[in-house]
């Protein structure tokens, strides 16, 4: 994700070399390189913005599912307790269908 954004690595930088003129290192060449610490420099500071803002983004979608998570199980709660419904199953349904079948049907 950074290699296309970051030009430099730190043994880059370590290792590089520059030529030398007669009267020491060549100008354009040190503030070429320079431009590129920089640029790196740069991108680096915006993706550490970036990510900070992915952060925040993230934990405020984190508190607000909660809060969701919260509202319904409360929803929830008041609703089982309104309910005067026993609890049905899938086997209480199919006994009392059957049973309404040999009622309609006739016992075969």
């Amino acid at each position: 994700m950074y290699q296309d954004r970051i030009t430099l690595t730190s043994k880059d930088i370590l290792e590089k070399e520059f030529k030398v003129d007669t009267k020491g290192y060549r100008p354009q060449e040190v503030d070429k390189f320079l431009d590129i610490i920089i640029h790196d420099y740069e991108e680096y500071n915006n993706l550490l913005r970036e990510s900070e803002q992915d952060k925040k983004d993230i934990l405020d979608e984190n508190i607000r599912l909660k809060q969701e998570i919260r509202s319904l199980k409360a929803k929830l709660d008041i609703l089982k307790d309104t309910s005067d419904t026993p609890d049905v199953s899938s086997a209480d349904v199919l006994r009392r269908l059957s049973n309404l079948e040999k009622i309609i049907y006739g016992e075969k």
